[in-house]
């Protein structure tokens, strides 16, 4: 089912306009995708009340005054450089028999073993790029890492989406793998080459001591 966000069509443009708008505390906005293109502004509350239950990808009635409704996704945003806020949104109207490409959050779900083993992990791919219809598509995608030893490797083919969503990557492609940090592998190494040293050492030193003692 789709989230309803109302919106009121801007008549003027510009950067008085849209200084004007969230004067009045709503979000600029622009919607484009199919045939025409419009300015318009929505309720920052309506917006982010959608965006928090159904994810960023949510497909959207947006209902304009004076306009039909349309089915759209939000494609774009851009937020102020200081305070926690979006200061304009752009939306994409789709058709909602055709699909669409999008790029979907990758959530990692459980503590790995190899992290409980001092591994760090590391997710390569945060979110993933796919193509579905509207309708279909996830609001994020879970991947259990709970099993993840030390220098193992997930993979794309790894991911569990349904059959109505296409992963646009290579399925070879890594998404999270789980190492010993570098600095941590590297003085292990060094610990173990310093001990083999001293032991070498030593195995000299007490055969310098032998050959000593029998030439005596």
């Amino acid at each position: 089912m789709s989230e309803v966000l109302s919106g009121k069509i801007r008549e003027k443009t510009g950067k008085v306009a849209t200084k004007e708008v969230r004067k009045n505390g709503e979000i600029p906005a622009v919607l484009y995708g199919l045939k025409d293109n419009l300015s318009f502004s929505v309720s920052p509350s309506n917006l982010k009340d959608i965006l928090t239950a159904k994810g960023q990808n949510a497909l959207i009635d947006l209902n304009l005054e004076g306009d039909k409704q349309r089915k759209v996704i939000l494609k774009e945003f851009q937020s102020h450089p200081l305070r926690e806020l979006w200061v304009h949104v752009d939306f994409l109207e789709v058709d909602i028999s055709k699909t669409v490409k999008v790029s979907v959050d990758v959530h990692l779900i459980g503590k790995s073993a190899g992290e409980k083993m001092g591994g760090l992990v590391n997710q390569v791919l945060k979110s993933i790029h796919v193509e579905c219809l509207p309708a279909d598509i996830p609001q994020f995608v879970d991947l259990d890492v709970t099993n993840v030893e030390l220098d193992q490797v997930l993979h794309v083919s790894d991911l569990s989406l349904s059959d109505k969503v296409k992963i646009l990557h290579r399925s070879n492609e890594a998404v999270v793998t789980v190492h010993l940090e570098k600095v941590k592998k590297e003085t292990t190494e060094e610990a173990v080459i310093a001990e083999g040293e001293t032991a070498a050492a030593e195995d000299t030193s007490n055969a310098k001591e032998d050959s000593t003692k029998k030439e005596s």
